[in-house]
């Protein structure tokens, strides 16, 4: 609560075009182009400029806008239209108006930004079930029904919601009567849709479907969906030897068995929702090149909008200023054209700060992590914190921050988000300051290469890093097995 109103305080004190600014500096790359759509349908001084040479990019001088209780909101007076000074806008031979552009050499060749972008057509989840729907021979009032119930699966493949909670809602939103017993009998047939599984109320029935479309005479199979029906918990438990004994299963029996299990699929919708979610396209923000040793960076084209003041306004200005008489009618139009003026070049001096806030936090992140982005070796990483970046490129710790959660940086070793190249640190015997995602990184290593027939406790885990001179105690190795997603030794177990 203290922490929210700190911030509450701080967005107090902060004018209204800096709020702006840093909702704008939190945008991703993926999520800028709609941005400036946006603006650009809000104001039609602002537009997209005509491609042009490197050396017709001139550096703007920082703009102030005008108070907007000063020249924003006129209250109609004569004396609010006298002496309206617009020679800044119209004079003769300065372009800084018309070319305010924002290309400079960080960014890659401009062509790259105009290159069409090819977008699958894709079937998602629900809609490929849906399409299943015409293969039964159902009456408008069980389609009806049927599509409801196709409607209540979630990504995953699940059917979770209560079958009285649908009866009600089918009653109430669409004026449908059913009975739990309709729903129950429309939900077998859709468990027979693709992919398999589809429609479960939970794993074990997931996973039961699955096999039932196997071949039963298969002892494999047919040991499997026995494993799964009466002894799901002590499957999940890995409790091994009990459901041997209770079924009388050698050694390569029970393998065979868990090795049809291990086949299935726990979540039959997770590969629709994942190919269809847009989070599962990541543009990067940036870009860092190894050349001969050299890192270079440069910033995604995208972030490099080629934006400029609308020569039409300009032309309306010039010819208010040519003209002898002018009127209150008149007037009012240059005080409004030279407010829309005022916003595009805020906004267009808003995207430069974007485009050099990012650089210089990526720029100082490259220099922090040089080696990893080198060889690319996690335990090359120094522990890094956003005070540290903040300090080194004098912003903000809260703007480091927001450049950290939303962008992306692609290099030779893959595509990172910002966020991980940040960690706390941790010490060794010597008295060296190392990376937890050092310690994690070697955490992860043991463990991959340990014995799955005897996996490593959390003690032996402790004991080895301890021995390989990293202070660390049992609770933390146990509390970075689970951000790493890595289960307790007992569930690592194998046969």
């Amino acid at each position: 609560m203290l922490k929210q109103t700190q911030q509450q305080k701080l967005l107090q004190k902060l004018s209204p075009q800096q709020i702006q600014l840093m909702k704008l500096l939190q945008v991703p790359t993926v999520n800028l182009e709609e941005r400036i759509k946006e603006e650009l349908e809000e104001n039609p001084a602002l537009e997209y400029g005509e491609e042009a040479g490197e050396d017709e990019f001139k550096e703007q001088e920082e703009y102030e806008a005008p108070a907007e209780e000063d020249e924003f909101e006129p209250d109609g007076s004569e004396n609010e239209y006298d002496n309206i000074d617009i020679s800044e806008y119209v004079s003769e031979g300065d372009d800084d108006v018309a070319d305010y552009k924002l290309r400079d050499d960080n960014y890659p060749d401009p062509d790259e930004s105009n290159k069409t972008i090819p977008i699958r057509v894709e079937t998602s989840f629900h809609e490929h079930l849906l399409s299943q729907l015409g293969m039964l021979e159902l009456d408008d009032h069980q389609n009806a029904i049927a599509e409801h119930i196709i409607g209540s699966i979630d990504d995953d493949g699940y059917l979770r919601r209560e079958i009285s909670s649908m009866v009600d809602d089918l009653s109430f939103s669409q004026n449908i009567d059913t009975t739990e017993e309709e729903i129950n009998s429309l939900i077998k047939k859709i468990q027979d849709f693709d992919p398999a599984g589809v429609c479960a109320t939970d794993l074990k029935e997931c996973l039961l479907l699955q096999l039932k479309r196997k071949a039963q005479d298969d002892p494999g199979v047919h040991n499997a969906y026995l494993i799964l029906e009466n002894y799901f918990d002590e499957f999940t438990k890995k409790h091994y030897e009990k459901i041997q004994k209770a079924l009388g299963l050698s050694d390569e029996g029970l393998k065979e068995a868990i090795t049809q299990i291990i086949k299935l699929t726990p979540k039959p919708g997770g590969n629709f929702a994942t190919l269809n979610k847009a989070e599962s396209y990541v543009l990067p923000d940036f870009f860092i090149l190894n050349n001969a040793g050299k890192l270079e960076l440069t910033l995604n084209s995208r972030n490099a909008p080629d934006l400029r003041i609308s020569g039409g306004y300009r032309e309306m200005l010039k010819e208010y200023d040519r003209g002898d008489k002018k009127d209150k009618r008149q007037k009012e139009a240059v005080l409004f054209i030279k407010q829309k003026i005022d916003a595009a070049k805020w906004f267009i001096d808003a995207i430069k700060q974007r485009q050099h806030t990012l650089l210089s936090t990526m720029e100082s992140i490259m220099d922090y992590q040089r080696e990893f982005f080198l060889t690319g070796d996690e335990t090359t990483m120094k522990p890094m914190i956003l005070k540290d970046i903040a300090d080194r490129t004098q912003l903000d710790i809260s703007t480091v921050s927001r450049v950290a959660n939303s962008k992306y940086v692609q290099t030779e070793f893959g595509t990172f988000k910002l966020k991980f190249f940040f960690s706390e640190s941790l010490s060794t015997d010597s008295g060296e300051e190392v990376s937890t995602r050092e310690v994690k990184k070697i955490l992860s290593d043991l463990i991959e290469a340990e014995n799955k027939r005897k996996p490593l406790s959390d003690e032996n885990l402790t004991k080895m890093l301890q021995d390989k001179g990293y202070n660390i105690a049992r609770r933390t190795v146990a509390k970075y097995r689970e951000q790493l997603n890595i289960p307790v030794a007992r569930l690592r177990k194998e046969l």
